[in-house]
């Protein structure tokens, strides 16, 4: 049985729902707000903006992370920018023209209210984090600075060097730390949520391991906030720490929230490419680079033989043997076409043969015009962490020649299902950030990731919980109550069960067998021949984990092994909805690309120069809607659509030419 879905979009024109949410919105008084206990999982951007937020306004606020600090949560890894509306460099921008840009870069498949409220806090989020210290990079005469980022036509993008994700993450923290001291913050490092706990229907408090001594217990609160970003590890090598994880998403969904666009995962084109088997993660290379690099391949496979058996240098290819295809594709915006497209893009110079990393997947990332163009201390000055980075990793001096680079899997636009107020469909459950859906469609534009983060940790979720926490009396529930201990020994037995396999295979083993499998059958390209492969093979990994998985060690101690086969087993179930997701939807949009739907060379949109053979091929009269899956044990999850309703855009061919 279909469940309608209610997204609680308020009434009205688009410029005015979020102001009038806000007024229609529930108040709590200070007073009360200090009987409220809140708990928050997840202490990176989203979920330490949170709980910072809502300590301030008097909420009691408990605050877990599975990292030894706040510090340490992957909300630093990000490197190029955050975008905000402020149109500082004076070319056109606007809070309609980001929410269109975003709007389009998700291919029409993110909800039209959710969009505009994002671009709309946008510029309060730099206020924020000016006042916070964070040190944005500025002009001479001391104004912010903007870069360009990919699916933009404008610069908008604020930025600290390649570090702007930590320098925001040290604002964060240091708002965390101040409220942490004044009591108003409980704070639980070093603790992994391993499940929710549900009191009549309602999300009541979590079930945790401390990750030190082993101890399982449970935390009650009058809500519970989720911010424990994406699952993009589930294809075991992607840009992401190797501690993310699907954990905390995942456990809400198996207790009833349904998990969103699982298919919706963003292969990001600037990574630097795979070197071997032995490899555990992969590096990205902020998409700043393409603001001054030149994305280019051989045009001849000829060519890229001799580079790849280093009989030719980059150097030695002419101008004229040089393919800058994404300048060839998409003249309007060049190198700066969206993540989607570029990456697609780089596999397709690749899959002709013309890669030139020994593996043959790898394109080039060149600097050579932008230095003779600016001078190498201006390159340096801009980008010069990354360069070193690229260095260190690759062994090459990128002011040398240049770099190379390989789509990777870097961010998962799919996630818990919310409303407007960022509730799931579990009363009483909120999820920020990547952890949840709402914002970014079928693909996700550069340095919004730090935007979604922080607009529903410090602007969204402090005006919502209230219209959840006003229905309820606080201090109710305890976690003497029947259902946390219910919830603690399920999960226990769980732990119990992991550790008493005693197999033969390490934890990585199975990991890697599963990451390849759904790089393979449910990656950059997808058809529904694969994904069905996929569908048989991942319960049988599944199993031979139960049986064969070995863990060294106890629970009663530091294990590491245990923790990451705890978070494997979670990707072994969830990654089963996501291909379930990817077949279901046929269609091609954003970061998901079916072969069977693209733009053809006789399509009559090709013939007419409306797109390009190639490109994603939406099939919006069926596919129009949100994918929202419920959990169903053994069986098949249950689908259940929101529909989306665009007022104010028109669904249009997505062009960047």
């Amino acid at each position: 049985m279909s469940i309608v879905l209610d997204s609680k979009i308020p009434s009205g024109p688009l410029e005015q729902k979020w102001s009038k949410h806000k007024m229609d919105s529930k108040l709590i008084n200070p007073a009360n707000k200090r009987k409220f206990t809140v708990i928050v999982v997840g202490s990176g951007l989203a979920g330490g903006a949170a709980a910072a937020s809502l300590a301030e306004m008097g909420y009691q606020v408990k605050c877990f992370c599975y990292q030894d600090s706040p510090r340490r949560a992957h909300s630093i890894a990000a490197q190029g920018g955050i975008n905000a509306s402020k149109n500082y460099q004076n070319d056109g921008d606007s809070v309609r023209r980001l929410f269109y840009d975003t709007i389009k870069g998700g291919d029409f498949r993110a909800r039209e209210g959710n969009v505009y409220r994002l671009a709309e806090v946008s510029g309060n989020i730099i206020d924020q984090c000016v006042a916070q210290g964070v040190p944005f990079a500025r002009e001479y005469g001391g104004l912010l600075d903007n870069r360009s980022f990919g699916g933009s036509q404008v610069s908008r993008t604020f930025y600290a060097r390649g570090q702007t994700g930590q320098q925001l993450l040290i604002g964060c923290y240091q708002a965390l730390e101040k409220e942490i001291h004044k009591g108003g913050v409980k704070m639980y490092p070093r603790t992994e949520m391993l499940d929710v706990v549900l009191v009549n229907g309602h999300a009541k408090g979590i079930v945790v391991r401390d990750m030190v001594t082993g101890e399982i217990s449970s935390h009650a609160g009058d809500a519970v906030i989720l911010a424990t970003g994406g699952y993009g590890n589930v294809f075991f090598l992607s840009t992401n720490a190797m501690g993310c994880n699907v954990t905390g998403a995942w456990r809400a969904a198996r207790r009833g929230a349904f998990f969103a666009n699982p298919c919706y995962t963003q292969i990001h084109p600037t990574c630097i490419p795979v070197s071997g088997d032995y490899q555990s993660k992969l590096t990205l290379m902020s998409e700043s680079l393409r603001n001054d690099g030149r994305i280019w391949a051989p045009k001849s496979r000829e060519i890229a033989e001799k580079i790849r058996k280093k009989t030719l240098t980059p150097a030695d290819v002419a101008e004229d043997d040089r393919d800058y295809f994404l300048e060839r594709k998409y003249p309007s915006f060049g190198n700066l076409a969206p993540r989607d497209i570029s990456s697609r893009a780089a596999k397709e110079a690749c899959d002709d043969g013309r890669g030139v990393a020994p593996t043959g997947l790898g394109v080039y990332l060149d600097f050579r015009d932008a230095t003779k163009r600016l001078g190498e201390a201006t390159i340096r000055a801009r980008y010069g962490n990354l360069f070193q980075m690229y260095d260190k990793i690759a062994g090459e001096d990128p002011y040398k020649g240049p770099m190379m680079i390989y789509p990777a899997v870097h961010y998962t636009m799919g996630g818990l299902w919310v409303d407007y107020n960022l509730m799931s469909n579990v009363p009483g459950l909120h999820v920020l950030g990547e952890a949840n859906f709402s914002d970014h469609g079928a693909n996700r534009l550069g340095a919004s990731a730090l935007m979604q983060g922080l607009a529903d940790g410090y602007f969204v979720i402090p005006t919502t919980i209230a219209n959840y926490l006003v229905t309820q009396k606080p201090g109710t529930f305890n976690t003497s109550m029947p259902e946390f201990k219910q919830t603690e020994a399920e999960t226990k037995e769980r732990v119990n069960k992991l550790l008493n396999i005693n197999g033969k295979r390490t934890v990585d083993s199975f990991h890697r067998e599963l990451g390849m499998t759904m790089w393979n059958k449910c990656g950059m390209a997808r058809d529904r021949e694969g994904l069905t492969e996929a569908l048989e093979k991942i319960p049988q990994i599944r199993e031979e984990f139960w049986q064969n998985v070995r863990i060294p060690g106890s629970g009663a101690n530091v294990n590491m092994e245990l923790e990451k086969a705890g978070r494997v087993a979670d990707f072994l179930e969830f990654a089963e909805v996501m291909c379930y997701d990817a077949r279901d939807r046929e269609e091609s949009c954003g970061g998901h690309f079916r072969s069977e739907h693209q733009f053809f060379e006789t399509d009559p949109e090709v013939i007419s120069g409306s797109t390009q053979a190639g490109e994603a091929k939406r099939h919006d009269e069926h596919f129009s809607h949100v994918s929202a899956w419920q959990y169903n044990g053994d069986s098949a999850p249950t689908l259940h659509k929101e529909p989306l309703v665009y007022e104010s855009v028109k669904a249009s061919i997505r062009s960047y030419a």
